[in-house]
């Protein structure tokens, strides 16, 4: 795209004065970098009501991960649910136990793990390419591009990355995988969808997953809320949820529609595309070193020591009495005598 006056100014003005020229910035660059959306994505319908808390899925995932998990009969466990988990560097997927204010006698049981967002805000933060979102619907780790800055773990709206901190030598992001090599070589499903005895995790495109769940919502009205999670959260998200109760009684984040990256990357995207922070670097330097000069030209004389009022003396060092008092003086802190 060429370079015009208008384009250059409004991607300056972003620069220097802050918020007065971004939105004109973030539609410039929005119309012509169009966010592609396709349909053919995969993606995981998670059924709330029908989780029966077994947690089998964490073992699959475990598993599929290579972490060598215990014995799946210890994963019946049911005390893991008196302290809420979260994922981590090995827990990809974490399921939690929540009061159901319906029927106190069922609680209801949520699995927590990446969303694999459209739009991710952690790929968008990520410096060197190390994630990104596949055409397939899965948002993708490499760890050899990895520097460990861990913005990605900031960007996150719903707070999934983990970092291996344990790993004093070749620590990685961790987070869940959506079974990407299962998916895209084996033609396979995520090894928890696969594992659930109960099938409340439903594998497929996400635009057929999408026309079910609404099927059920319109069908089953007393049995789930009119909300579908990660239809349109942060732009909409590979895995959704349905339930019988609002969200945010089951711990779920509260977000915009919007994905995040949208005008971050807009704004980032269009004042590098312009060179902006090399001429801001060179215009700071020469600023830099016009000051030093002033500072230069202003500094006060250096202050004599002492011990330089010899020179006072009259160079046979002999002071007006004619004794020698070189040695004296330089032993007095207040310089010559009279």
């Amino acid at each position: 795209m060429e370079l015009d006056r208008r384009a250059f100014l409004c991607s300056v003005g972003a620069a220097g004065v802050g918020g007065v020229s971004l939105p004109v910035l973030a539609d410039h660059i929005a119309a012509t970098n169009p966010v592609e959306r396709p349909d053919s994505r995969f993606g995981v319908l998670v059924d709330i009501p029908n989780c029966i808390g077994c947690r089998k899925c964490e073992f699959a995932c475990q598993e599929a991960a290579g972490f060598s998990p215990p014995p799946i009969e210890t994963f019946d466990d049911k005390s893991v649910f008196s302290t809420h988990r979260r994922p981590d560097s090995r827990l990809y997927t974490a399921v939690n136990e929540f009061r159901n204010p319906k029927d106190p006698t069922r609680p209801l049981y949520v699995k927590a793990n990446c969303l694999h967002c459209h739009e991710p805000a952690c790929a968008s933060a990520c410096l060197v390419g190390a994630l990104k979102k596949d055409s397939r619907g899965a948002v993708v780790y490499d760890a050899s591009k990895c520097m460990g800055c861990r913005y990605c773990m900031v960007a996150c709206p719903f707070q999934i990355p983990t970092y291996e901190y344990d790993n004093a030598l070749t620590p990685q992001v961790r987070k869940c995988t959506f079974c990407f090599d299962r998916i895209s070589r084996e033609g396979g499903v995520p090894a928890c969808v696969k594992i659930c005895p109960r099938e409340c995790l439903t594998f497929g495109k996400r635009t057929e997953l999408l026309a079910m769940a609404q099927e059920k919502v319109r069908d089953q009205p007393d049995s789930y809320v009119d909300h579908i999670y990660g239809e349109h959260e942060a732009g909409g998200t590979s895995w959704m949820y349905l339930s019988s109760v609002p969200f945010e009684r089951l711990g779920f984040i509260t977000v915009g529609d919007a994905p995040p990256p949208q005008l971050t990357e807009a704004i980032q995207h269009g004042v590098f595309k312009f060179f902006v922070p090399p001429l801001a670097l060179y215009g700071l330097l020469a600023l830099i070193a016009r000051l030093s000069r002033a500072d230069d030209t202003l500094a006060p004389a250096p202050l004599r020591h002492p011990n330089t009022a010899r020179e006072s003396i009259a160079g046979d060092g002999r002071t007006a009495g004619g004794g020698v008092r070189a040695g004296r003086l330089a032993a007095t802190d207040s310089g010559v005598r009279p």
